[in-house]
């Protein structure tokens, strides 16, 4: 017989659900949440940059991952996926509490979602609750809805019924739905309501992170997967994710009591340029936010990867700030 999801899930003890406020409240802290989103003018905000990772990047280095946020797969359907050489036990990935831990200890803002498998709406709903109760608050929550594995894609009102009782089970808590532009016309009512987070891929081509990846707010989302084969310092293939906003916003999904709030703008000091390469094709190349050694051997044209070198010795670990070079140079 299947375990005891609540005894073998992935709750975590360490986290106390903050007291409920009023539903009308949390609701207009909702919509302050995605107006804020849909207004503020480009310059008031840092688009933040992430990834989302379920029981198939099981085992992954979140710790060390550059990222702004992490997305985790926790629950699928009402747990009849079992899979354990895969970290999937009846429905509940079972390397979500590390990953989500590992997260946080770094930093990282964090999100969890279900995987919609078409059965009983509320008793999806119920079950994605049952073994994630103490993230909510803490994390933004998401549903996942695509046609795979789902013979309820395309009845919209399974989605209402998800989301209108995760509302009900969190206390004013709103999902976010993710879906692609193949499932048809988001209904105006669930986007009026809850934050569109939209699948749209270019190409499938290897990416690190894009700052204005194609058709960017197209749909009015609220997040953009924009790469299935994205790279990363610890992990590839990775999906690749921009959220149009920054952490306060980010927390006003996750609580939207929480009266979250931007700060004041910080002094960013500029990076060292890079050294163009030399006459000896030496190279010499201060790391930003999103860039691989990869990307960097095209744009350099510097062939081959193994003449790359990190301050880690492993050009596969490096951080933002990083002094690396090429054959040597600099």
């Amino acid at each position: 017989m299947p375990p005891n999801t609540q005894q073998e899930g992935i709750e975590l003890g360490e986290f106390k659900n903050k007291s409920k406020p009023k539903r009308l409240a949390c609701a207009i802290a909702a919509a302050v949440a995605a107006t804020a989103l849909a207004f503020a003018p480009a310059a008031a905000y840092a688009d933040m940059q992430g990834v989302d990772v379920s029981n198939w990047q099981c085992g992954a280095d979140i710790y060390d991952m550059q990222a702004d946020f992490v997305v985790v797969g926790t629950t699928w359907g009402t747990g009849q996926v079992h899979n354990p050489a895969n970290c999937i036990s009846w429905g509940v990935n079972q390397d979500a509490n590390r990953m989500l831990a590992d997260a946080q200890a770094s930093g990282k803002k964090i999100g969890i979602y279900h995987y919609a498998m078409g059965g009983n709406p509320e008793a999806e709903a119920d079950f994605f609750y049952r073994n994630t109760s103490n993230y909510v608050r803490h994390a933004v929550l998401a549903l996942d809805w695509e046609a795979d594995d789902n013979p309820a894609f395309g009845d919209w009102d399974w989605v209402r019924r998800f989301m209108n009782r995760m509302v009900e089970l969190t206390g004013g808590v709103y999902p976010m739905l993710y879906t692609a532009p193949m499932a048809g016309t988001v209904p105006q009512d669930l986007r009026d309501r809850y934050g569109l987070w939209i699948a749209q891929y270019a190409n499938m081509d290897s990416t690190g992170y894009q700052s204005a990846p194609w058709m960017i707010g197209a749909y009015g989302e609220a997040m953009r997967q924009y790469s299935g084969n994205g790279v990363v310092n610890t992990w590839s293939p990775i999906d690749l994710n921009l959220f149009r906003g920054e952490g306060w916003q980010w927390d006003l999904y996750a609580d939207p009591s929480s009266g979250a709030a931007p700060s004041a703008p910080a002094t960013t000091p500029s990076a060292p340029a890079s050294t163009p390469a030399s006459q000896s094709g030496g190279i010499s190349h201060t790391m930003q936010w999103g860039e691989t050694i990869w990307g960097l051997a095209v744009q350099y044209d510097a062939w081959p990867l193994s003449a790359w070198h990190t301050p880690s010795g492993d050009i596969n670990r490096y951080w933002v700030g990083d002094v690396v070079t090429y054959n040597g140079g600099g």
